[in-house]
């Protein structure tokens, strides 16, 4: 197994760690290949609810407000989902936080991910800092209100909605699209990436953005 490779499957590991200990019940599997699978139907990802055309918003984390305007100069990937992801999410997260061990320093200073959470109800701000955090410090946890969440997932495409699970402690999963969309240093959305997105391809399509532009390591 090369070191990516050993990377990945340990932050899809960590995520997977994470759901048994916030979201598990008794009931649920674990299929061969390791994703959690509830003991009622559900989980699925969905195609996008429109096409994306982008553009800036601001949403809450743990350390205060998030404007994507004031992430200019730098080059942003936005993730929706939820904690309670029981696959796709760690997978994704997995991915982008092993693409984002392989960039020098230098480069790295000069990225943000946003994980956006479609479920605010569940996702308080201290839970998205804590999960977000597991699988790199570069990836940050931002919601807001049930209206704002859907006003930006508006911008980008994103279809997401609720499961009911039943009679089991989750309630709900959220099935929701599983796109990761990267936006340039001036905050233009240049690229859709889809789900499970090897871990160099996304690192390409990031130094591809940085390489013209130079070195900038402020904000």
């Amino acid at each position: 197994m090369t070191r990516n490779a050993l990377i990945v499957a340990i932050l899809v590991l960590i995520g997977i760690i994470l759901w048994m200990l916030f979201y598990w019940t008794p009931g649920d599997r674990m299929t061969p290949g390791g994703q959690m699978t509830p003991a009622t139907p559900g989980h699925q990802s969905l195609e996008l609810a429109s096409r994306p055309t982008g553009g800036d918003f601001e949403l809450q984390s743990a350390s205060g407000p998030v404007r994507l305007a004031d992430l200019r100069g730098k080059v942003v990937l936005i993730y929706f989902g939820y904690t309670a992801c029981p696959d796709i999410c760690p997978t994704n997260l997995a991915f982008i936080a092993s693409a984002l061990k392989a960039l020098p320093a230098d480069e790295l200073a000069q990225v943000r991910v946003l994980f956006v959470s479609v479920d605010p109800e569940r996702d308080d701000l201290a839970r998205l800092a804590n999960y977000a955090a597991y699988f790199h410090p570069k990836i940050l946890g931002i919601t807001g209100t049930p209206a704002q969440v859907a006003e930006v997932a508006g911008r980008y495409g994103a279809a997401y909605r609720r499961t009911p699970l039943g009679d089991t402690a989750m309630g709900y999963l959220v099935d929701h699209s599983a796109y990761t969309y990267v936006v340039d240093r001036s905050g233009k959305l240049v690229q859709s990436l889809d789900h499970a997105t090897p871990p160099d391809a996304i690192r390409a399509a990031i130094q591809a953005l940085l390489a013209p532009a130079g070195q900038d390591t402020s904000g």
